[in-house]
């Protein structure tokens, strides 16, 4: 899917650029510094949180997810955490059921 806009649903209030617009443009450092700030953007993360990955999925799970809209990958990010904590949640139980059982619950 391309992500450029066909040229009869481009934007009217932000024309593509003409020749005189370029020449009368001005360079990144003779702005001031706050405006610099904010034009440059988050830049890159210092150490990365999340990783990269691929991973193929029912299509019905994938299709639930973008029926939420812009995000969904995020949601789904935290549907799987959700699910992390609960599966922590009782590997601790169990693992503190057997602590209380003793050693000789275990041999049985």
């Amino acid at each position: 899917m391309s992500r450029k806009p066909k040229a009869e649903e481009a934007d009217r209030d932000n024309p593509e650029w003409t020749t005189a617009d370029f020449e009368g443009a001005k360079p990144l450092a003779a702005l001031p510094e706050s405006l610099r700030e904010k034009l440059r953007g988050r830049g890159p993360q210092k150490s990365p949180t999340k990783e990269r990955v691929t991973i193929r999925l029912s299509r019905e799970v994938v299709e639930e997810f973008r029926a939420t809209g812009v995000g969904w990958q995020t949601r789904m990010d935290l549907a799987l955490k959700e699910w992390l904590k609960g599966r922590r949640a009782a590997a601790a139980t169990a693992y503190t059921a057997e602590e209380r059982s003793g050693p000789s619950a275990r041999k049985r």
